[in-house]
């Protein structure tokens, strides 16, 4: 990760943990030991590779919603005049 991105993760992180609310969730061994080694991989922190497979997460859904064809009342709008 170039040293830019780096030192605003970092801050990023710091400002999530320092000022944001948190709490803590149960996971598996296994989920813990590849998330730490994710954070490790992305040199960020845990937390911020948990929000990271969010983010990827929602994305995925979006375009998986954005792929499917468009409904006969989604074309119908979409074809409405303007004035």
């Amino acid at each position: 990760m170039p040293q830019a991105t780096n030192t605003l993760v970092e801050g990023m992180s710091f400002l999530m943990l320092n000022l944001m609310p948190s709490t803590n969730i149960r996971i598996d061994h296994s989920t813990r030991r590849a998330i730490e080694s994710l954070a490790h991989e992305l040199q960020v922190t845990k937390a911020e590779t948990v929000r990271l497979a969010v983010r990827r997460l929602q994305q995925a859904q979006m375009g998986t919603a954005l792929s499917r064809p468009i409904t006969s009342s989604e074309s119908s709008w979409l074809g409405a005049e303007l004035g």
